[in-house]
C-alpha cells in the first residue's frame, strides 16, 4: 500500500531480460535502506526487491506487468519515481494507492502558467467511469487531483516542488505514463455494476 507521495527519483542502471521476465536495477538515495522482499512503487508499479547492493536495488517484472504498464519501454539512464510502502500509523498525505497500474496514458498537452504546469493525458475511454473532477488519480506513482475530465482525457496541475522532485520535468507531449485509478471508485463502480445485473 502506498500514498502516491514520491520519495525520490532513481536512475535505471541495468536491464536484463530473462525468458519472459525483465530484471531492472535502479540506483537511488533509498536503495541502501531497502531489504529483499520489500515492495517499492516504481513509476507507480508495485515491484518486489529481489537484490540490494549498496546504493542499488533490483526488481523483476513479469509479463502481466509488461503488458499493462510502460515498463517495457524503460531504458538504461531513465529516471523512475520511487516510493516505499506506507507504514501503519503514518500520515496518508496522498491517497490510497496499491501500485497496481490500470493502464497507460499519453501526454497530449503541456502548458506552463505562472509557476505551475498543466499536463493533459489521453487514456482508454473504457476507464471513464473511474475518473471524476477533483477526484484522485496516480500518474507514474504520483498522487494528483483530476482537473477538467472529458471522454478519455483529463488534466492535472503540477506545483514547482512536484515538477522538480518527480519525473514530471521529463514528460513530453507523446510520452507514456502509468495510471492507477482510485481504488474507492473501482469498488463503487463494481458494486453498481453488480446491482444493475
Amino acid at each position: 500500500m502506498f500514498t502516491g507521495i514520491v520519495e525520490c527519483v532513481g536512475e535505471i542502471i541495468d536491464i536484463v531480460k530473462d525468458k519472459s521476465n525483465v530484471h531492472i536495477t535502479i540506483s537511488s538515495d533509498i536503495s541502501s535502506e531497502l531489504k529483499i522482499d520489500q515492495s517499492v512503487a516504481h513509476d507507480g508499479i508495485c515491484l518486489t526487491v529481489i537484490k540490494t547492493d549498496g546504493n542499488n536495488h533490483t526488481v523483476t517484472a513479469i509479463d502481466e506487468t509488461l503488458n499493462k504498464t510502460c515498463l517495457g519501454d524503460w531504458i538504461i539512464g531513465q529516471s523512475v519515481n520511487l516510493e516505499r510502502c506506507m507504514t501503519l500509523g503514518g500520515r496518508l498525505d496522498g491517497h490510497i494507492v496499491q501500485g497496481h497500474v490500470d493502464c497507460t496514458a499519453t501526454c497530449i498537452y503541456i502548458k506552463e502558467s505562472n509557476g505551475s504546469w498543466e499536463f493533459r493525458f489521453k487514456y482508454p475511454s473504457e476507464f471513464d467511469g473511474l475518473i471524476i473532477s477533483k477526484g484522485s488519480i496516480t500518474v507514474n506513482g504520483t498522487s494528483l487531483t483530476v482537473v477538467n475530465p472529458s471522454e478519455g482525457e483529463f488534466s492535472v496541475f503540477i506545483i514547482p516542488y512536484t515538477y522538480h522532485n518527480t519525473k514530471f520535468n521529463q514528460i513530453k507531449v507523446g510520452s507514456l505514463s502509468n495510471l492507477e485509478f482510485d481504488i474507492l471508485g473501482k469498488y463503487i463502480l463494481k458494486n453498481l455494476t453488480l446491482h444493475k445485473a
